[in-house]
């Protein structure tokens, strides 16, 4: 494989990583599952990242993406005792989103100012904090439900009634359709996923190994 290719592949699997992160986050939260505070807010801010001079610059550091290629090398590799549907079922959820967001142009950009607003208030509140949580929330629900079948998400009863969770997963969604957004803008397609599943993986083998070495 060129260079070139090389460099096509890492690109785009940086935002798939973003994707799959997001579900995975997802998953966690909503089941009550211990999660990283530090993936979660690697994946939100990367929705208030609308200008960047490269692919990995939205999610700040490409250590913070551990999960997304963890997660890369479970749902696309050959063992089928770790791979996860109910993430497989977010991740597809996910990409189908960014397909019907990205072709209604009014939505993005109503999509574009609520984010704007996100942008202003970090200023003042971290993407962790309650009240970004709820918006962020409220920026999914309003803009991107609509257009959409809901994502049914699946976990525990008692935890998904929380308010707080509920911000939380809505958030990691909306994180997840900005990230496909960017994997699509970096030559992503969703037949790459079955045509070029070898060097995807391979590309994302040695992201997760440099990763480690930075640890």
């Amino acid at each position: 494989m060129s260079n070139k290719q090389n460099m096509r592949f890492y690109e785009s699997n940086i935002a798939l990583a973003g994707v799959c992160q997001a579900a995975a986050l997802v998953k966690q939260i909503a089941r009550g599952a211990d999660y990283s505070e530090q993936a979660l807010n690697t994946s939100l801010n990367s929705i208030s990242v609308t200008e960047s001079e490269s692919t990995e610059q939205v999610f700040g550091d490409i250590k913070q993406l551990k999960l997304g290629y963890e997660t890369i090398l479970k749902q696309l590799g050959n063992q089928s005792k770790v791979k996860d549907v109910e993430v497989t079922r977010y991740i597809a959820n996910l990409l189908s989103i960014e397909r019907k967001l990205s072709s209604n142009k009014k939505t993005m950009a109503v999509l574009g100012e609520r984010i704007a607003n996100i942008q202003r208030q970090k200023s003042h509140l971290d993407l962790s904090d309650g009240q970004m949580l709820s918006n962020l929330d409220s920026i999914y629900s309003d803009v991107i439900s609509p257009i959409s079948r809901k994502i049914q998400v699946a976990g525990d009863p008692k935890i998904l009634q929380r308010p707080e969770c509920q911000h939380r997963v809505r958030a990691a969604l909306l994180a997840g359709v900005r990230s496909a957004v960017l994997w699509r803008q970096v030559g992503g397609k969703r037949r790459q996923i079955l045509l070029n599943r070898t060097q995807i993986l391979n590309s994302a083998k040695h992201t997760l190994n440099q990763i480690s070495t930075l640890n």
